[in-house]
């Protein structure tokens, strides 16, 4: 089985765990922000990743991270991931379920990053104005980076609209 298949087959049970809770949307949301957490985060990733660490311990270590902030089928499943050593392939996995959930919907993802949250009318806003310019029904995702400084960057599959200030400071130093 190729890594390819792996991670759809893993994100498949879990779409399918999902569905079956009645709690897809929320599940959806607090695994792809737990996915860029474990990203971003260099003391996570070993912590979860380390073969030496009891797998007691890294149970643990998910437990404290999300009680009280994520649903219990979503511990569950970050929980199962980890167990059966596949931790490292986490974001991969939650990815691949974040397209196929939103699939299940008709709809595409947007990850897009900012450097503060969006409010439910901005987010609204938002994803009208990615439909438009996709032509697509997008579902947003939202990533809080500071190094965005300002305005949004947005991935749509394998379009970007670029919208930081970093990214016009950078075209404004080419033009000068």
């Amino acid at each position: 089985m190729s890594t390819e298949e792996r991670f759809d087959a893993y994100a498949k049970a879990l779409l399918t765990i999902a569905q079956a809770e009645g709690n897809l949307s929320e599940v959806e949301d607090e695994l792809f922000r737990f996915a860029r957490i474990f990203e971003g985060s260099d003391e996570l990733r070993m912590a979860l990743t380390d073969p030496l660490l009891p797998a007691e311990r890294r149970q643990a270590v998910i437990e404290d991270l999300l009680e009280g902030k994520a649903l219990q089928t979503t511990k569950a499943m970050v929980s199962f991931v980890v167990a059966i050593g596949r931790a490292s392939e986490l974001p991969a996995i939650v990815d691949r379920f974040v397209a196929l959930s939103a699939q299940h919907r008709k709809h595409e993802v947007a990850e897009v990053r900012t450097a503060v949250e969006l409010n439910p009318e901005q987010l609204r806003r938002l994803s009208e104005a990615l439909g438009k310019a996709t032509g697509k029904q997008v579902e947003v995702k939202v990533v809080i980076d500071p190094t965005v400084l300002g305005g949004v960057f947005a991935r749509i599959g394998d379009t970007v609209i670029d919208g930081t200030v970093r990214s016009r400071i950078e075209q404004l130093k080419e033009q000068l």
